[in-house]
């Protein structure tokens, strides 16, 4: 690790942090969860908020995956999808759905306009009506394919790479 000049827990919490927060709603899978706490990590991210029935740490899945990230990522827990959105928007934060809806945009033309929170939903269900109304809009990764889905973990991965890249971008 020493090679690759990786920080340790506590020089990575007092860090500064990319201004983009996770909302997952209702995501049902630990290992889901502990991927996308690794991502953060990996990106250095504000926060992620676990809303409803999502697994939080320390349940076992959540830690298979995370793979330590759970000590190092803040997060926190919110009943409800819209106590997460109102708490990320008195911070300030723009809240965007990953969703394919009617007027979403292709994420490749997303345009970061400062902190951000993006809203990730369940397996099947995706984003919740209620928190898609209670959003600024909706970004979708465009796909070519005859499925039109991906794994919301994996979804959670390309969004944070192209929000960071854009906001770097944009800097």
């Amino acid at each position: 690790m020493d090679e690759l000049n990786r920080k340790d827990v506590d020089s990575f919490k007092s860090m500064d942090k990319f201004p983009l927060v996770i909302i997952l709603d209702q995501v049902r899978s630990g290992l889901n969860v502990g991927s996308v706490f690794r991502t953060a990590d990996a990106f250095a991210l504000q926060s992620v908020a676990c809303v409803g029935y999502t697994p939080t740490p320390p349940h076992r899945e959540v830690l298979k995956t995370a793979l330590g990230s759970c000590d190092s990522v803040h997060w926190q827990h919110f009943v409800s999808v819209a106590e997460a959105i109102d708490f990320w928007k008195k911070q300030g934060y723009h809240i965007w759905a990953l969703e394919q809806t009617q007027g979403s945009v292709p994420m490749e033309s997303m345009e970061v306009q400062g902190p951000t929170a993006i809203v990730l939903g369940n397996e099947v269900t995706g984003v919740s009506d209620e928190a898609l109304q209670l959003c600024d809009g909706c970004w979708e990764i465009t796909q070519y394919g005859t499925k039109h889905s991906l794994n919301v973990a994996v979804s959670a991965g390309m969004a944070i790479y192209q929000w960071v890249t854009n906001f770097q971008n944009a800097r």
